[in-house]
């Protein structure tokens, strides 16, 4: 026996309000009124009330305790029925805006800091080539987008989606210290190493762990804050891409590549604190593994992955805008709003666009478009790749006023940008969302890994294109206008595919089972925890 001065609680819910908690962080498989687990830092304490119902008041009480075992749940292993948005959400948002800065401040300026200010052991200047800068680049990218299915089969198959995004986040943290600490070759390959095992381990698991925090009662849900989801990775993108060139410059790479690093810290920090919030999806053992090769996660890859090759062709051809639109911007009058900007800087106007275009699309584009016909998930993917190639083809016209010796206004190229960035939201936050609805419940990661692989599909696929179109002379075989017709074309051709593709497609939807509570405990929840 345990005597005490504390508070006696006489029911479950008005104990969580009192104190602010969840009161159902109990017993979970048990639901037994009288036995309330509170976990503290120290123990798991279980307290059996001994005072009548709906009084709250100090005493000095006779409490029983009891130490529960480290093999119970700690946390909620299934969404609780509720028409709110989950409690967890918040963390998910914030770390998600802060990884994301963390990682486009440190790509920002990753070519500049290879052909720029990289050094030997000796300390003396070891500048890369553009070309083997470029190389450089697109693999550090090309194995971000890989070890997501590295990371996917780690977090379904043995730990779980929380202590997968932990666990990587850490060695993600040491991949932008070790950029900040050492400035020679050496450096860069151990920093950009971890940065890709820990950014592309988490990236699958992210977004799963978003949908995961869902039941049936509040899944309508899920299209605004995969919304949200998207608008916290492209404030970041937007606020880091513009800060870190200027750290670059004034500060050197220590602190350049440092701030991103702290950044990414306190994502990892802002997760940790939200562990009591979320809802915590047990990994399912070999039972992934064979649920993958068999009946229901068969069917999921063989229909998603079709779907996922569509895709790709969306992918690349949006992330020319680092590339093909960077060097089309140097042959164009770059005055606008009354300065001059330089070609890197217009890549900016995407992230701009899109914290402006999400609220738009989810409450005034898209419930339009409801009212001729019902807007599917395929659907917007499939009008989305009919814009994809409506943006392209600015590009063609751009570079055809170029070819035949004007100077077109940068303004033409925001036009394509913004044609663009209509079709992200429709493909890219459309697909995060279907992904995660339409895979297995303990194959949601994996999934995810597929989905994001679809990036370095298009990626590989655009190197593949720039690599034999060069003739020996050094000239192009798509020259000039005729290379942005060519992927104009590609999109366009994907895009009448997909109508056919997504009228056959026959996939399922998997949405996790809420809580199955007792009456007496719903009642309680709403009347006196809701209240």
């Amino acid at each position: 026996m345990f005597w005490g001065c504390g508070v006696c609680v006489a029911q479950p819910a008005t104990f969580g309000k009192a104190f602010n908690f969840n009161p159902y962080y109990l017993d979970s498989a048990k639901h037994r009124k009288g036995n309330l687990v509170m976990h503290l830092p120290w123990a798991s304490i279980a307290f059996r009330q001994k005072l009548p119902h709906n009084r709250i008041f100090p005493i000095l009480f006779e409490t029983e305790v009891t130490l529960t075992s480290m093999s119970e749940p700690k946390f909620l292993t299934a969404p609780l029925p509720s028409t709110h948005m989950p409690k967890g959400i918040p963390y998910i948002v914030g770390n998600e805006a802060a990884e994301r800065f963390s990682f486009y401040g440190m790509k920002a300026i990753l070519f500049v800091f290879m052909t720029k200010y990289l050094v030997d052991a000796t300390g003396a200047d070891a500048f890369m080539s553009s070309a083997e800068a470029r190389t450089n680049v697109h693999l550090f990218v090309f194995f971000t987008y890989f070890f997501p299915i590295l990371g996917a089969i780690i977090s379904d198959a043995f730990f779980g989606k929380y202590r997968t995004i932990l666990a990587l986040s850490i060695v993600y943290c040491l991949g932008h210290f070790a950029l900040a600490l050492d400035e020679t070759r050496l450096g860069l390959l151990v920093g950009l190493g971890l940065i890709a095992v820990g950014s592309g381990g988490i990236k699958p698991c992210v977004s799963a762990h978003v949908g995961d925090q869902f039941g049936k009662s509040n899944q309508h849900l899920l299209s605004k804050v995969f919304s949200g989801f998207y608008f916290a990775i492209n404030l970041g993108a937007f606020v880091s891409t513009m800060l870190t060139p200027i750290l670059l410059d004034e500060y050197g790479p220590a602190v350049a590549f440092g701030v991103p690093g702290v950044l990414m810290f306190i994502a990892t920090v802002m997760f940790w604190m939200g562990r009591h919030e979320f809802i915590h999806i047990p990994a399912g053992g070999m039972k992934t593994v064979r649920e993958a090769f068999s009946g229901d996660g068969i069917q999921a890859i063989k229909h998603l992955g079709l779907l996922y090759l569509f895709v790709a062709v969306f992918w690349s051809l949006f992330d020319q805008t680092a590339s093909a639109w960077v060097e089309q911007a140097t042959k164009m009058d770059l005055t606008f709003m009354g300065r001059t900007w330089k070609p890197s800087q217009i890549q900016a106007a995407n992230p701009v666009m899109i914290l402006a275009f999400i609220p738009l699309f989810s409450y005034v584009v898209y419930p339009w478009i409801n009212k001729f016909f019902p807007l599917t998930p395929l659907r917007k993917v499939s009008i989305g790749f009919f814009i994809t190639a409506v943006a392209f083809s600015i590009s063609a016209w751009i570079e055809m006023q170029i070819t035949a010796g004007g100077t077109p206004n940068i303004i033409w190229q925001i036009l394509a940008y913004a044609v663009l960035t209509s079709a992200e939201i429709m493909v890219s936050i459309t697909c995060l969302e279907f992904s995660y609805t339409q895979s297995p419940k303990t194959m949601k990661s994996f999934i995810m890994s597929l989905y994001l692989l679809s990036v370095a599909v298009g990626n590989g696929f655009t190197a593949g294109v720039n690599y034999f179109i060069q003739n020996e002379d050094g000239t192009s075989k798509l020259a000039g206008a005729s290379y942005y017709w060519f992927f104009t074309g590609l999109m366009f051709v994907t895009a009448v595919l997909f109508i056919f593709v997504a009228k056959t497609y026959k996939g399922k939807t998997y949405i996790h089972e809420e809580e199955e509570l007792t009456d007496e405990i719903k009642s309680e929840a709403a009347a006196e925890f809701e209240a």
